[in-house]
């Protein structure tokens, strides 16, 4: 990437126009050059946070691909999540898979399907139940309809064939648009049998 070189004696603004050392404020000088110094700090930090989620995954997964073949110990549950466990019990290291989840078309079929059961039930539907469906295909401010909101319907126990065909159209709808693995760290809490986390993120320290 091409960068600009600034000639000595000069700083650049927010416009990219150079500016005299000399006419810039004392307060905008030592403000840039706070800022500067815990932007380096951060992007350092980064970067090694970026190469500890690194080297822990490429760990993890050849210690399971050793421990599987030397061993023959399997690890794990399903999709990928492993947790493992310090000899003494009083650490842990979880690798876990997030998939993201997005619909087909199908999506559309199952909405008009529910919105058909709730004109055939009139009054026998509830308000509630109104709200929830219509509340679980309302769309955000980006045009995107909550995951979480679409797969809670799944859970709600209906016996009308209607209503079981949109679950059915939901459920074939759902396409796995990706994942995001994690690598999350615990120590034990005392002589407890619980684990807290080992806290990497900036906002929560």
């Amino acid at each position: 990437m091409f960068e600009i070189r600034i000639p000595e004696g000069y700083m650049m603004d927010h416009r990219g126009a150079l500016v005299p050392v000399d006419i810039v404020k004392d307060v905008d000088k030592l403000r840039d050059s706070l800022v500067q110094e815990i932007v380096r700090s951060a992007t350092h930090l980064s970067e090694v946070l970026a190469e500890f989620k690194r080297k822990a995954m490429t760990d993890v997964s050849a210690f399971v691909e050793l421990s599987s073949e030397k061993y023959n110990v399997k690890w794990g549950g399903t999709k990928g999540n492993i947790t493992l466990t310090s000899f003494d019990g009083k650490y842990r290291v979880v690798r876990s898979i997030n998939e993201y989840i997005t619909f087909d078309e199908r999506l559309e079929a199952a909405k008009l399907l529910l919105d058909e059961c709730l004109k055939s039930w009139t009054s026998e539907a509830s308000e509630e139940l109104k709200k929830v469906v219509n509340f679980a295909f309302k769309m955000d401010k980006t045009g995107k309809i909550s995951t979480a909101r679409i797969m809670g319907l799944l859970r709600v126990d209906i016996k009308d064939t209607n209503w079981k065909t949109a679950m059915e159209a939901i459920t074939e709808s759902i396409q796995v648009s990706g994942s995001k693995a994690y690598i999350r760290v615990y120590k034990r809490v005392d002589d407890t049998d619980k684990y807290e986390q080992i806290n990497l993120d900036l906002a929560a320290l």
